[in-house]
């Protein structure tokens, strides 16, 4: 069975104080994590070390790098190879932000290649794919992100794809305050998770927790996650404060 997922994505936020009171804060009301379920918190690079020292001793925590470089090593001022999150017991990465693909420009190739070194180095990528808003009104979103998918992927055996989470990214639906209703979210992660039966058939499919990615609050966050194709959500502002996160981890199914 796959697990149902809180992940948390602190993008460029919180001072280092500001980001250990917040994960003592969710370990104080959220001190057990049901059987199933996973709370991923996704800092920022100088966090790491303090961030996996302060779950350590609580099940169901992990915590994620926000990228690694699609290289293994060499002169790549300011950038942090997946060998590098994994010699300090990184577990998770996520790959392919939409504002990594806007801002740095990230190709489905660049990302091959960190999904690729991921797996090398026993890390887990939460890989996302969505739409842009101008996807959404004049294309087919779903081929769209089919597409992202199958670009990526490609170079990936079966055997890893299985272990893969993917975060749907309805990109028109980031920090604007829109959400897509219940019923377009399961829309799109019925389309991910048929892609993924049509091209690796039904006992990977199955496998593999998708994620709802767009403006997740504790508000709607039940009615998100009781859909059957999706897994959880990957969160961004609403889990900088304790409490909306933590009513976001309650409502896993």
């Amino acid at each position: 069975m796959r697990k149902k997922i809180a992940a948390a994505n602190w993008k460029m936020n919180l001072s280092r104080e500001e980001g250990k009171e917040l994960i003592e804060q969710l370990l104080v009301r959220n001190p057990k994590i049901g059987e199933g379920h996973q709370v991923i918190l996704a800092v920022p690079f100088p966090y790491l070390e303090l961030a996996s020292s302060l779950v350590a001793s609580h099940p169901g925590y992990a915590i994620a790098a926000q990228n690694c470089y699609h290289l293994p090593a060499g002169a790549y001022t300011g950038e942090v190879s997946a060998s590098m999150l994994a010699s300090i017991g990184i577990k998770y990465c996520v790959v392919g932000h939409s504002e990594r693909r806007e801002y740095q420009h990230e190709t489905p190739e660049q990302l091959g290649e960190k999904l690729k070194l991921c797996f090398s180095h026993s890390i887990t990528p939460i890989f996302c794919c969505g739409e842009s808003l101008s996807v959404r009104e004049n294309g087919d979103p779903g081929s769209y992100v089919k597409e992202q998918l199958s670009a990526s992927l490609s170079k990936l055996t079966p055997e890893q794809v299985a272990k893969l989470v993917i975060a749907y990214e309805p990109i028109w639906a980031i920090g604007t305050g829109k959400t897509a209703t219940a019923a377009q979210a399961q829309e799109m992660h019925f389309a991910i998770r048929n892609y993924l039966l049509d091209c690796y058939g039904n006992t990977i499919a199955a496998a593999i927790s998708i994620l709802y990615g767009g403006s997740v609050k504790s508000s709607n966050a039940a009615e998100i996650f009781g859909n059957p194709d999706v897994d959880g959500g990957l969160v961004g502002g609403a889990s900088l404060n304790a409490d909306e996160f933590s009513a976001i981890i309650k409502a896993l199914p």
